[in-house]
């Protein structure tokens, strides 16, 4: 495969966020994690399980419409072997998220028992919402506040738009509180970093954008050969063994992206590409199945 795209962006606020976190745990009964479904290991914040340590905890697999419905069940079962709940679920559209109050009721069933014998009933249920940049917390928070006056939080294409934490109160008997995007100072693993970066979560204007697209190009001829071919019509054999570079050639050719002279325009067929997969044109697709090594 091509040579794998160095990633590192940590912004300053990311590490006030991270203190914020630590902070505002106390004020907090339990946490929900908002992975992205198509890379559940990138997605997810190593410094996070440090910082939560034995805080109730819930996982809510986000773009689940996006991902491979096969793979997000694999995972499911991932996380139940790990004593931890998981639901697939689209804040655009709401779909899963009927689960959600439900599944944190019966993750705090103890203490809302211990509540009660302490005449705390009706005591309202706090949530601390936390994950990467743009997997989608600020829609999940105007999806569950649609309808209740709690007002709406900002929505942008942007990485990294919720600045500051905010509360809001969803429905009876819970109180949800929003933190920015958390990302870790340095990626460990350079895989990970790309596949953030594949997904939208890092800012493009650092990029290698056409060095981003060749490689997610090759890990797509890997897990799914034949997304390419139905989505750009290149009708590629993976037996070819082509490079990232040489699929991005046939795309920008079959899609007609040329210069002066007939010279194939690589820089805007790498951001057609990308722009594609994170709008899911490219089919419900997982980068990262269950039990495979980060390629």
């Amino acid at each position: 495969m091509s040579e794998v795209q160095s990633v590192q962006w940590f912004p300053g606020h990311m590490a006030k966020t991270r203190r914020a976190i630590q902070s505002s745990l106390k004020l907090v009964d339990v946490v929900a994690e908002l992975i992205d479904a198509r890379i559940p290991v990138s997605s997810r914040n190593p410094v996070l399980k440090g910082i939560i340590g034995s805080k109730p905890k819930i996982v809510l697999m986000n773009k689940a419409d996006m991902a491979d419905p096969a793979q997000t069940a694999q995972w499911i079962e991932y996380f139940k072997q790990h004593k931890t709940v998981a639901i697939p679920i689209d804040c655009k559209t709401g779909r899963g998220l009927n689960r959600l109050m439900p599944e944190i009721r019966g993750i705090l069933r103890e203490q809302i028992a211990a509540w009660e014998r302490k005449g705390m009933t009706g005591r309202p249920i706090r949530i601390m919402v936390v994950g990467v940049p743009n997997v989608g917390k600020s829609s999940l928070i105007n999806r569950l506040c649609k309808g209740g006056g709690a007002g709406k939080a900002a929505v942008q294409d942007k990485p990294g738009v919720t600045r500051r934490n905010q509360w809001f109160t969803i429905g009876k008997g819970f109180e949800l509180l929003d933190t920015p995007g958390v990302l870790w100072p340095k990626f460990e693993d350079p895989v990970v970093g790309e596949h953030l970066a594949f997904t939208g979560a890092v800012r493009d204007e650092i990029l290698d954008t056409e060095g981003l697209s060749y490689r997610l190009l090759e890990l797509l001829q890997m897990l799914y050969p034949q997304a390419v071919n139905a989505r750009y019509k290149t009708e590629i054999d993976p037996a070819e063994g082509l490079k990232g570079h040489e699929i991005l050639e046939r795309i920008g050719r079959k899609r007609g992206m040329l210069m002066a002279g007939g010279e194939i325009d690589t820089e805007r067929a790498a951001v057609n590409v990308l722009d594609e997969y994170r709008g899911g044109k490219l089919g419900q697709i997982t980068l990262e199945p269950v039990g495979r090594p980060l390629v």
